[in-house]
């Protein structure tokens, strides 16, 4: 798959297939793509935990809310946790100069190139960012904020490619 494949194949998928695991090989792949993510000062601010099995069904149940939110996502059979690492101080030294948050920016590309890579593999997955952060420290052991959840897995078969509504371009993009 070329990328402009990947970006239309993917979709943040809300129904998993519970009875296949993900293969090794291809949580590595996507762990990979991850670490080659471009970040500020190429500091990577960010740490995952990746979480199998009952571990993955505990995560998922910490992106519920009192709204019962995400309820698929404890059908996936991996949940990825993204949390806040401390910057490299070159990047801690801009983001004071610059009053811009580049660990939030990171984590959002770490969080996009995780996502594309499940595509490639030919998994599903969806970005959450609605989560208990302390129930996760808690289940975890994290000593940092977690700030997204990935679920990645098998979709269902019948959990098929939907219409992707986006702004127009002209409405994204002005050229200067």
């Amino acid at each position: 798959m070329n990328f402009m494949e990947i970006a239309q194949a993917r979709q943040s998928c809300r129904s998993y297939d519970e009875t296949r695991p993900v293969e090794r090989e291809k949580l590595d792949a996507i762990l990979e793509a991850v670490r080659l993510a471009p970040s500020a000062c190429n500091g990577q601010p960010y740490h995952l935990t990746v979480c199998q099995g009952e571990m993955a069904k505990q995560a998922a149940l910490a992106a519920r809310g009192m709204a019962g939110l995400n309820k698929f996502a404890t059908q996936a059979p991996v949940v990825i946790i993204i949390s806040e690492a401390p910057y490299v101080k070159t990047a801690a030294l801009g983001a004071k100069l610059k009053n811009n948050d580049y660990r939030s920016i990171d984590i959002g590309i770490a969080a996009a190139y995780l996502t594309a890579e499940a595509a490639a593999q030919g998994l599903g997955s969806c970005i959450l960012g609605w989560l208990d952060d302390e129930k996760l420290r808690q289940i975890t052991q994290l000593d940092r904020p977690a700030r997204l959840l990935v679920t990645v897995g098998y979709p269902k078969e019948d959990d098929v490619l939907r219409p992707k509504i986006r702004k127009d371009i002209d409405q994204l993009v002005c050229e200067k």
